[in-house]
C-alpha cells in the first residue's frame, strides 16, 4: 500500500510539471546595453537637428512617456505601443497593439520629423488617435526625446 501511495504522489508531482516540453520558443535574451561609443555613433547618424541633441535631457524628458510606453527590444505594449524601432516603422503596425482606426490607416512611416510633430500635439497631428498626452511644447525637449528614441530605441 505504501508503494502505491508513493507512486501516486510521484505521478501527481510529474503531472503538475506538465509534459516537460517547452511551451514556446525561449525568449531571446535582451541585447547588452549600448556603450557610450555606440550611442555617439547612433546619434551622429541621425539627421539634423536630432544629431545635435542632448541624450541625457532626452532620457529625462522621456520619463513622461514611460507610464505608457516601453522602449526596450521586445518590451511589452502598455497603454501605448512599445517604441523600440518606431523610427522607420509604418504608423499603426506594431504587433499586438490595438491602434485607433486613424493610426491604422495613416499610411506614413515614422521619421524624426513626424515623431517631433506628433509629440508637439498628438491630437492635432492626427485627428482621431487615442493618445491622451497633451504634448511637449518645448522644441528642444522634443528634439532631445526624438534623438533618445532614435538612439535607445534603435532596432538591434
Amino acid at each position: 500500500m505504501r508503494k502505491l501511495v508513493l507512486s501516486m504522489s510521484a505521478m501527481t508531482l510529474l503531472a503538475a510539471c506538465g509534459s516537460g516540453e517547452p511551451s514556446g520558443p525561449p525568449a531571446a535574451p535582451p541585447p547588452p546595453p549600448l556603450t557610450d561609443a555606440e550611442r555617439a555613433t547612433l546619434l551622429a547618424a541621425l539627421p539634423a537637428p536630432y544629431s545635435e541633441a542632448d541624450l541625457e535631457n532626452g532620457r529625462a524628458v522621456f520619463a513622461r512617456c514611460r507610464s505608457c510606453h516601453t522602449l526596450v527590444p521586445g518590451g511589452s505594449n502598455m497603454t501605448g505601443p512599445n517604441l523600440n524601432g518606431v523610427i522607420g516603422r509604418v504608423a499603426g503596425t506594431h504587433a499586438g497593439f490595438n491602434y485607433s482606426p486613424a493610426l491604422k490607416s495613416a499610411g506614413f512611416t515614422w521619421d524624426g520629423d513626424k515623431v517631433d510633430h506628433w509629440l508637439e500635439n498628438p491630437r492635432t497631428f492626427l485627428a482621431g488617435n487615442k493618445m491622451t498626452f497633451p504634448g511637449l511644447p518645448d522644441a528642444t525637449d522634443r528634439r532631445d526625446v526624438v534623438a533618445y528614441i532614435g538612439v535607445e530605441g534603435a532596432t538591434r
